[in-house]
């Protein structure tokens, strides 16, 4: 019997055969696995870093020519169905498992680097400047990945009547069954390596607000904890389905995102705000494709490029799989241009607003002081030391801790109810026999990201995701690459079909 359903679920067990014995080697050979995995990024970004930059570019100008081209009138589903989701609980649900806890984690500390430390040479000033790089690491270029995932799932589900499976989206190119599992596999393995990333910095920078607040170190049985808790919330939410768990979760984080930005803006310098987002934003796009090929003098040096970009671009492709494949889930009824418009340009400007806020007033606490010795310096505690300098400073970060968590749970609940669809044969409602299986194997996964983290005094976890996911992205990059090709020749193959039925 159990040999029969292994037979059945080859992917499943391939998938958790390589996530168990990479996370078992890890427990038992700590320090031989980030000496491995320092060795391999190392080479990764020596010799196709420049790649993921050219690969985001792409997407970018491959989504828009789609989604202003004739093919953007496609509806995803019958010519006459409506969107399954009103445009409010639509952009919460993609926002809330697209970016969640990385803006808080970032809100504060990487705006300030940057101005602290430009990242090249400028006639604007190193305000403007920061958050022109800020945008430009957390705007179109992450969501472009997020999207061409979203409509490629989304026209094979809805319009092909495939599965969601990744192989459904190439198997008119690829006739291979060997080839097709192996890429569900990668997928799978890429999509878990960038949830679980996720996890190990966000319960790090919660255990982080806990320290600041209570001014007790709680050390790494807490992050243990926390990384328990939010696994079995999460899965508890996925069991539950994307209609009664995972909107619930979303519409709850937008409301309180939300209204924390809305109190630090109107307790800010407003005219500072708006002027800095007019202006970065302005800059953003005059600058955009300078900035995405890294030429001069917008070139910041393979160095910085390493420690930043590379590795955002590798942290948005290991997460493209399952908010893409999320989006699409939710998206049937809407046309091809408004998902990939909504999806490049609502959350994009969303989040250049939230770092205007966030980043501006902590350059006026800057100016305020004088003199800055490293405050925001830490990227786990960064946002609470900020919240210190505010009304209400105490119910602020408890605030914060609390986003984290539930943008955590919203993360993982969606990734989970994705690996299951991929694993359980491409349904769109999976068995919920698979969410459970893949709750305890990203909570095992996460664990051991964690302690992975903790071998070395001057190794955070932060710096380890760094490395492993610069790793793991590799050969999803190319994935994409060919997954774009192809969808556009089914576009060009059936758009007439298609617009006709």
């Amino acid at each position: 019997m159990i040999l029969k359903y292994i037979q059945k679920q080859t992917t499943l067990f391939i998938s958790i055969s390589i996530i168990f014995s990479a996370t078992l080697f890890v427990f038992f050979a700590t320090e031989a696995s980030f000496n491995a995995i320092d060795k391999a990024s190392l080479w990764v970004r020596n010799y196709f870093g420049y790649f993921y930059l050219y690969v985001g570019l792409v997407c970018v100008l491959a989504l828009l020519c789609i989604a202003f081209s004739k093919y953007g009138n496609i509806k995803l589903g019958k010519p006459s169905s409506k969107p399954e989701h009103s445009l409010w609980a639509w952009i919460a649900m993609l926002y809330s498992a697209g970016m969640g806890s990385g803006i808080l984690l970032r809100a504060v500390q990487e705006p300030v680097f940057m101005q602290q430390n430009p990242p090249f040479s400028s006639n604007l000033s190193t305000e403007i400047l920061a958050l022109e790089f800020t945008f430009y690491q957390w705007g179109l270029t992450a969501w472009a990945f997020y999207g061409l995932f979203a409509v490629i799932v989304g026209y094979a589900m809805y319009l092909q009547k495939k599965k969601v499976t990744i192989h459904a989206t190439i198997e008119n190119y690829v006739k291979s069954n060997s080839v097709k599992k192996g890429v569900d596999v990668i997928t799978i393995i890429t999509t878990v390596f960038g949830l679980i990333a996720a996890i190990g910095l966000g319960t790090t920078q919660i255990n982080g607000g806990l320290n600041h607040i209570a001014e007790f170190d709680f050390g790494l049985n807490t992050t243990l904890f926390l990384c328990v808790l939010i696994v079995s919330v999460a899965c508890f939410s996925a069991w539950q389905g994307v209609n009664k768990g995972i909107k619930i979760f979303s519409k709850l984080n937008i409301i309180i995102t939300f209204a924390l930005l809305l109190f630090v803006f109107v307790t800010s310098d407003v005219n500072a705000i708006l002027s800095s987002f007019c202006m970065a934003t302005y800059h953003y796009i005059v600058n955009f494709i300078p900035l995405s090929l890294a030429l001069e003098p917008y070139n910041p040096g393979i160095q910085f490029l390493t420690g930043w970009t590379f590795y955002y671009w590798a942290f948005w492709l290991a997460w493209a799989p399952f908010t893409g494949i999320f989006i699409a889930r939710i998206s049937k009824g809407r046309t091809i241009r408004q998902l990939l418009l909504g999806v490049l340009i609502i959350p994009s400007i969303g989040t250049f607003f939230w770092f205007s806020v966030f980043g501006t007033s902590a350059f006026n606490l800057i100016y305020e002081w004088g003199t800055y010795n490293h405050e925001f310096g830490n990227v786990f505690s960064s946002i609470f030391v900020f919240f210190e300098h505010y009304p209400y400073a105490t119910f602020l970060n408890l605030t914060a801790i609390f986003l984290l968590i539930s943008f955590l749970i919203t993360s993982v609940d969606s990734a989970v109810f994705v690996l299951s669809m991929f694993t359980d044969k491409g349904s769109k409602n999976p068995s919920k026999t698979h969410r459970v299986i893949w709750a305890v194997f990203i909570l095992l996964a996460t664990i051991a990201l964690v302690l992975l983290g903790n071998i070395k005094a001057n190794i955070n976890v932060l710096e380890t995701v760094q490395r492993l996911l610069i790793i793991t992205s590799l050969p999803f990059s190319f994935l994409i690459v060919l997954m774009l090709i192809y969808f556009v020749r089914d576009l060009k193959k059936n758009s007439q079909k298609t617009m006709e039925s």
